[in-house]
This record gives C-alpha cells, sequence and structure tokens, in this order.
C-alpha cells in the first residue's frame, strides 16, 4: 500500500511531496494535466516561502533562475517603501514565474523518490479507518493510507469528500495572458502608466521574447468559467479599458479569473486532507496564493509523516486545521479588502486615499507588509512566551546559521545552556548547543516547520513540549 496519495501536482502538491520523502514516506502524486502548464497564474514567492525553501536547502535553485524585488508596494497596489528591519532574514520578493517554480519543485519531489504520474485524474474516493482508495478516470484504482487533496479551486476531492465551500462568488472578472504586440514598448508602458493611476485591474509588461503579460478587466463574468478567453476578446476589452488593442497577435496562453472567496468549512475529513486552492481561493491581489498553499504543505507534511512513521501524538494531525484554516481567514479578508481599495467608486478611492496616508507610519505599513508577506503568522500553541507559536528567522549561530540546521525536516533544540536533553526523542528531534546574540532565551524548541514550540531552560517542561509535538520518548 501506498503511504499518501497527493491529488495535484501543483505546487502546493509537490511541496507535500517533497515534506513526505524527507521522512521516507512513500508518495504517489496524481496530476489530472498529461503536461506541465505554460499558464504564469503566479509571479513568485514572498518572503516566508522563500524562508521555506531555505530551510530545507533548496534556495540558490531558485534564485538562480529569480528576480529579487523590494518586499513593499504589494498592499492593493499602493506604492509604498518596504519597513525598514522586516523580521526575515529574506526581505524581497523573488520573482520567478509559476511553471519555473513547479518545474524546480517537480524535480526535487522526484529527486526525492517520489512518484508523479501526470495524465491522471481522480474521479472517485472511498475510505474507512485504516485506508483511502481513489478511483482513477481509466478505470484502476489506487490505494493508500492517506490522501491529500491538492487538486486547485474546483476540487475534485473537495466535492467528493462533501465538505462545503461556503464564500462569495465572483463578481468581477479580469482576463490575463501572454502574447506578442505590434505597439512600441514605450507606447505600452506610457498607456499602462496612465490607466493604472485609476484602474489597477489593468496592466502590459515585458516576459522576454518580444511577449507581454496581459492583464485587463473582462465585460462581465462568463458562463463557463473554465473556457479560456479568445484573443478578439481581449482585442475587444483593450480597445475598451485603453483606446487600442496594442496589435496583440499570437497569443501564447489566455486565461480567466475572477474575484470569488471561499474557504473550505473543514481541512480533514476521516483520512483525506485538503491543501492549497482545494482549501481556499480568493482573488490574487497582494500574490498570495501560491505562497498560501506552499505554507500549508510546509505545516501539513511533517505531520502527516509522523502519523506515518508511527509516532504523532494523537490530536497532531487536528492541529493542520486549527493552525492553517484562521490563516486563510486571514488572507481571504485581507484580499476582500484590497479589492475594496481597488475599486473605482468615490467612496473605495476615498478609502484608499486613507489607507495611501496611513500606510506613510512605519507601524501600519510594517504590518501590511507582514501580512502578505505571511511573516507576523503565530499560532495559538496555548500560553506561553514569545516566541512561542511563531517561526524562528535564520539567526547565525556558533555553527553557521539556523537554517542550514532544518534541511532534514526534523526537529531542533537550539541551547544556549548546553545543560537540556532531547534522550528519548534523539531520533526525531535534534540537538544543538549554542548560541546566538539575536537570541534572547536561553533555550528553544523548533517544529520541523521552524515554528517554535516551547521556550525557557527547565528540562520538566521541555520534556512536556517534545511529548506534546513529538510523541512518545522511544
Amino acid at each position: 500500500m501506498i503511504d499518501v496519495i497527493i491529488a495535484g501536482g501543483g505546487p502546493t502538491g509537490l511541496m507535500t511531496a517533497c515534506e513526505l520523502r524527507l521522512h521516507g514516506v512513500g508518495v504517489l502524486v496524481l496530476e489530472q494535466e498529461p503536461e506541465p502548464t505554460e499558464v504564469v497564474r503566479s509571479l513568485g514567492m514572498h518572503a516566508r516561502s522563500i524562508e521555506i525553501l531555505d530551510q530545507r536547502g533548496i534556495l540558490e535553485r531558485f534564485v538562480e533562475l529569480g528576480t529579487k524585488h523590494p518586499a513593499g508596494g504589494f498592499f492593493a497596489g499602493i506604492p509604498k517603501p518596504p519597513p525598514t528591519e522586516l523580521d526575515t532574514a529574506h526581505p524581497f520578493t523573488l520573482g520567478l514565474p509559476q511553471p519555473i517554480t513547479e518545474r524546480l519543485l517537480a524535480e526535487r519531489a522526484v529527486e526525492l523518490g517520489a512518484e508523479l504520474r501526470r495524465g491522471n485524474a481522480v474521479t472517485g474516493l472511498r475510505q474507512d479507518e485504516n485506508e483511502v482508495t481513489v478511483e482513477l478516470a481509466d478505470g484502476s484504482t489506487e490505494t493508500a493510507r492517506y490522501l491529500v487533496g491538492c487538486d486547485g479551486g474546483r476540487s475534485t476531492v473537495r466535492n467528493l469528500l462533501g465538505i462545503e465551500f461556503p464564500g462569495e462568488p465572483s463578481r468581477v472578472e479580469t482576463l490575463l495572458g501572454e502574447m506578442a504586440a505590434t505597439a512600441p514598448a514605450e507606447e505600452m508602458a506610457a498607456v499602462t502608466a496612465e490607466i493604472r493611476k485609476t484602474q489597477l485591474r489593468f496592466g502590459i509588461g515585458p516576459v522576454g521574447n518580444g511577449r507581454y503579460r496581459v492583464v485587463v478587466p473582462a465585460a462581465g463574468l462568463s458562463e463557463e468559467r473554465g473556457i479560456p478567453p479568445t484573443l478578439d476578446e481581449f482585442r475587444s476589452r483593450l480597445r475598451a479599458v485603453a483606446g487600442t488593442d496594442f496589435g496583440v497577435h499570437s497569443p501564447r496562453w489566455l486565461s480567466r479569473f475572477g474575484d470569488g472567496t471561499r474557504l473550505a468549512e473543514r481541512y480533514r475529513s476521516g483520512r483525506a486532507f485538503l491543501a492549497g486552492d482545494a482549501a481556499h481561493v480568493h482573488p490574487p491581489t497582494g500574490g498570495q496564493g501560491l505562497n498560501l498553499g506552499i505554507q500549508d504543505a510546509f505545516n501539513l507534511g511533517w505531520k502527516l509523516a509522523a502519523a506515518v512513521r508511527g509516532w504523532a501524538p494523537d490530536d497532531l494531525l487536528d492541529t493542520y486545521q486549527a493552525e492553517r484554516h484562521p490563516v486563510a481567514a486571514e488572507v481571504l479578508d485581507n484580499t476582500r479588502a484590497q479589492m475594496q481599495l481597488m475599486a473605482l467608486d468615490p467612496g473605495a478611492r476615498a478609502v484608499r486615499r486613507l489607507v495611501t496616508r496611513l500606510m506613510e507610519f512605519e507601524e501600519v505599513n510594517r504590518y501590511l507588509v507582514e501580512s502578505i508577506h505571511a511573516i507576523g503568522v503565530r499560532y495559538d500553541f496555548g500560553p506561553g512566551p514569545e516566541p512561542v507559536g511563531r517561526r524562528l528567522r535564520d539567526i547565525p549561530l556558533g555553527e553557521g546559521r539556523l537554517y542550514e540546521h532544518l534541511h532534514a525536516g526534523r526537529g531542533l533544540l537550539l541551547d544556549r545552556t548546553g545543560a537540556l536533553s532531547v534522550t528519548g526523542w534523539a531520533d526525531r528531534v535534534d540537538h544543538l548547543a549554542a548560541g546566538s546574540a539575536e537570541l534572547d532565551t536561553p533555550a528553544v524548541l523548533l517544529r520541523p516547520d521552524g515554528h517554535v514550540a516551547w521556550a525557557g531552560s527547565e528540562q520538566r517542561e521541555l520534556d512536556r513540549a517534545l511529548a506534546r509535538w513529538f510523541g512518545r520518548p522511544s
């Protein structure tokens, strides 16, 4: 029997596969598309996702192919510089088209031993207390101990599980595509700059090889969202919004997206879980969708591996929803707010002017930037001092730096006292007796996802935290 089947081979599914394979868990990724997509829905990664790649020792692969951009200016497109001294060693956004991100994650997953099958769509499933069986479009079946649905906003897994997906349907629709154009680049840049003074859902920018990424409001809502728009539809909308179609031609791909906002009622049903867009959909304002999915995977992966390996505490898998559902709810709210700030009516413009002025205050700007970059997230672990519940930024240590010690996806006791012990949990938790000028507590226990599970100096308290997050001692 397979340990875990992952439905969906996008960034969320592939990141989940990478995390599971770090622990030797057998993984089968089923992707319905026969070939990798060329559609560039996401343009990059924010600070927390960049940290995640660094924590697993693969960041350089992505940096080599990407472009670093300042961390500010993402909240509703309000052009503010990033605040000083963000709580991260990676205070930037990494510009990287989604197809490249997927390719790099797929290469890493296969490198670690995951099996990736393309052209395999899940059409049915059944489960009992011991296993999950999925039915595929070709009539075959596969059985696993667990199933993770990472199959997008129209998730088949979510629908088969009967999990409600409440929220608001799309009210506006936007066309997105990549194509060539005959108009001079200077003309397109000038027209775009003028229109974006009011219409922030419009933009044309070069992507290389004489092609441009085109974003333009649609005339209304299409009856069938899954059908791509035509080039004539793009031309018509460009003329309506910009007064010219810029001579666009030879599209590489065309798509459409709406501003529907929905959050799954629950992230788990028995032995099946939801992650990424299968669990939450929202407008792309702030560029948070891909990042939110990767961070879901990072939270779920080590917990699911612990269950497969047999050392997970009884309630560990339940903490996935308890921790990630509120984070998604906050992201949905901030995208709702951003969409209001980008509207064209006088009231929305007045609020946008007010928020723009408020962002002159460093604390306001910092709060909004941290919300977009997910570095302000604190999970509720119950009573405890700072920084319990938060992820710890990369800090220099006597031996290298912190994130270099997290590559294997194990827990870590960072112990300045040298007097503490992880005896009984050494097969799951590393012990590093080292200090840092940036760490003002005697010792911290980090979960495999880098969040601080405990801070203090007493062995008895540490043992309780070890048992809570890493199960019974061996």
